[in-house]
């Protein structure tokens, strides 16, 4: 039997995830009614409601597996009772920049990522590259806008 890989998630990142979950399944019974309504209509095969409904009802039911597998596979982590000098998940990471600019990401998993607030993906270039360094190491990384060098300069476990 395969092993099931964990994915390691922030607690909000789950609780994300459980709340879309609920909401697709209150979806469900609307849905059937939509599908049950178009089909009192009438030809089947002229249908568009009835083909919409169909549609929908298998984007949720996809979502709904989906969502449930990475419930079912979620390591959560709480990265205040993480510690030490190297970066890990969890980590949040303060790094100089090719301009001595400080920027800080925080490592998260893929479903949580978003660069704009900070957050990366520990499977993004930049996240692999950071895994395992300690403070003062340098990082070359190439990543979609091109090459990047940054310097670590703080590691927390926020």
């Amino acid at each position: 039997m395969a092993s099931v890989e964990k994915l390691p998630m922030l607690a909000e990142g789950y609780e994300r995830l459980i709340v879309e979950l609920k909401a697709l399944r209150e979806e469900r019974p609307r849905i059937v009614d939509a599908i049950e309504e178009a089909r009192a209509h009438g030809d089947l095969s002229e249908n568009a409601e009835y083909h919409a409904a169909k549609e929908r009802q298998g984007q949720v039911e996809a979502s709904i597996g989906d969502l449930e597998d990475r419930v079912s596979r979620a390591q959560i982590i709480d990265p205040t009772t993480l510690s030490g000098d190297r970066i890990i998940f969890g980590a949040t990471v303060t790094l100089l920049d090719d301009d001595d600019k400080p920027v800080r990401y925080q490592i998260v998993g893929p479903y949580e990522a978003d660069a704009k607030v900070g957050r990366i993906s520990y499977n993004s270039p930049l996240g692999r590259a950071l895994i395992g360094r300690r403070v003062d190491d340098e990082i070359e990384v190439t990543v979609p806008a091109g090459d990047r060098s940054y310097l670590v300069k703080k590691i927390e476990f926020i």
